[in-house]
């Protein structure tokens, strides 16, 4: 189990150190996730290959997927923008709204009741978003971005929920990744004419852009991912999004280490971010905890 706990936060490690990776490649945000998921979703199918997954779903399947699919492909072309537009830092804190979003978004599409606790977590939210955007006024662009990356991540997340009961992961994230690779390629020929600001596209490689990219498709997505669903096999759900949650932490403790000066925020910021932080950390704890309380007290209806 020790093992399986350090694999985890390794994972995590590795998902904390894209938006680093993201400002180290030269490649704009638009093509690079092009790239990223043309390796990916070669390295998916490689997997799905030596697995012996069947890959073939019905048609409307495919194309549900495909959607949810270019979906992903917004969701990581702004994170990748925000790490530019601003800190990796003040990125990853945006990014810590997940959790808020998906309070959100939850009820909406699965049509499940409102959670107080989660109100309540989300308002908390809201204070440390104040507080960092207060500090960090210089980085408002890129930490707006950064939350409307994490509200995209949000959607697609509740999305999959549903998906996950019909396919298997591995099938799921190759169509979803195959899906994000074609719609970024649909979306050339506008982007060059009206968003690359005259430059073209900008697909080739410069400096170490080539090892970046390499351990950001196979290292941190590939290898990440169907390490992750390995071990959701043998830790409860609890365990596993508990440290999922830790991602923004690691990552900014990464920024402080390889950028240095330039990742050093202000003391607002950290405030703020510790608020973000405790209420992302603090929402499966109470997640936890009422589960148990429903199943005592379904357990004493049961004996009543």
């Amino acid at each position: 189990m020790l093992k399986d706990y350090l694999r985890l936060h390794f994972i995590v490690l590795l998902w904390g150190f894209t938006a680093i990776l993201g400002k180290l490649i030269s490649v704009p945000p638009v093509e690079l996730v092009f790239w990223r998921t043309l390796l990916a979703t070669a390295g998916l199918g490689i997997l799905l290959a030596a697995r012996q997954v069947a890959w073939r779903i019905p048609p409307t399947e495919v194309l549900r997927l495909l959607g949810v699919g270019s979906l992903v492909a917004v969701h990581w072309i702004t994170f990748f923008l925000a790490a530019r537009l601003s800190s990796v830092s003040v990125c990853l804190a945006g990014m810590a709204t997940l959790a808020l979003w998906t309070s959100l978004l939850e009820p909406l599409i699965l049509w499940r009741r409102v959670r107080a606790y989660e109100v309540g977590l989300s308002m908390l939210t809201m204070v440390g978003l104040y507080l960092v955007s207060r500090a960090e006024l210089d980085q408002l662009a890129g930490l707006l971005v950064a939350i409307l990356s994490a509200g995209l991540s949000a959607l697609f997340s509740v999305m999959n929920s549903q998906l996950v009961k019909r396919h298997t992961p591995l099938r799921l994230t190759f169509y979803e990744m195959a899906g994000a690779c074609l719609s970024i390629a649909l979306f050339f020929p506008v982007y060059s004419r009206y968003f690359s600001e005259g430059r073209g596209l900008q697909l080739a490689f410069h400096g170490y852009d080539w090892l970046w990219l390499g351990v950001l498709a196979g290292v941190c997505t590939v290898y990440a991912f169907s390490s992750s669903v390995e071990l959701m096999k043998r830790l409860s759900a609890f365990v596993v999004n508990l440290t999922i949650n830790l991602e923004p932490v690691y990552g900014i403790l990464l920024a402080v280490l390889i950028f240095g000066s330039e990742e050093k925020m202000s003391f607002g910021f950290y405030i703020g971010t510790v608020v973000i932080l405790f209420s992302v950390l603090i929402h499966p704890v109470i997640d936890q905890w009422n589960q148990r309380r429903s199943r005592r007290k379904e357990a004493v209806d049961v004996l009543v």
